[in-house]
């Protein structure tokens, strides 16, 4: 199989596979944002810049999609969204990119930890330094809320956001290591990063979908 010179930053022809990874939340890294922007918290009627941000990123497709994904995360917990939900906006105060400082709303994640939900930077935002600032500045709005411990949930067509969580710090969580182990081999083979030494990185076949 002859493997396309460049995956995107989420990719669907890549293998999927559930990752996710974790991390402590003292010693937080510093990363300010680049000149020209600044970060907002959400207010009443946001909700219409995460959707364009989040399908700008390919999140999702539709709009439509999008409302229920809205719905599923954060429709019966918009009143916490004020003190979670971050944006970066830009010099013309449009919003470019956002996280949340969250909480495992699907399963209900018995250990208490924060969860880190729905990074993203919009497609033309891209490429300027914006994610580091983003998720450290998320992370630490998520210890002011008085979370000692943070996770990630994400998946292997993502693996350029995986890559940044590696470089703040993450690490595969022990149990979806075993489980996903052939995810982070993928993962392990398109970054190449140190913290998945003990990862063997998968072979071309082993990362894209059949066709």
């Amino acid at each position: 199989m002859t493997l396309p010179t460049q995956y995107d930053n989420l990719d669907d022809r890549i293998r999927y596979y559930d990752l996710q990874l974790e991390r402590d939340l003292d010693h937080l890294p510093s990363h300010p944002l680049p000149a020209g922007y600044r970060f907002t918290l959400y207010r009443p009627g946001d909700r219409e810049s995460w959707l364009a941000i989040e399908q700008s990123a390919k999140e999702f497709d539709t709009r439509e999609r999008g409302l229920e994904l809205w719905a599923q995360y954060f429709g019966s917990h918009e009143a916490e969204l004020p003190r979670r939900m971050v944006f970066v906006e830009n010099a013309a105060g449009e919003k470019v990119a956002t996280a949340s400082a969250y909480f495992d709303v699907i399963h209900g994640d018995p250990s208490g930890s924060g969860w880190l939900h729905w990074v993203a930077v919009r497609r033309d935002c891209q490429g300027r330094g914006l994610s580091k600032p983003l998720i450290a500045h998320t992370l630490q709005r998520m210890r002011d809320l008085g979370y000692t411990h943070a996770k990630i949930p994400t998946q292997t067509t993502s693996w350029l956001a995986v890559k940044v969580y590696l470089d703040l710090g993450f690490l595969p969580i022990p149990q979806n290591a075993a489980e996903a182990r052939q995810g982070w081999r993928i993962v392990s083979a398109l970054t190449g990063h140190p913290a998945l030494r003990g990862f063997p990185p998968a072979s071309p076949e082993e990362i894209q979908k059949d066709r």
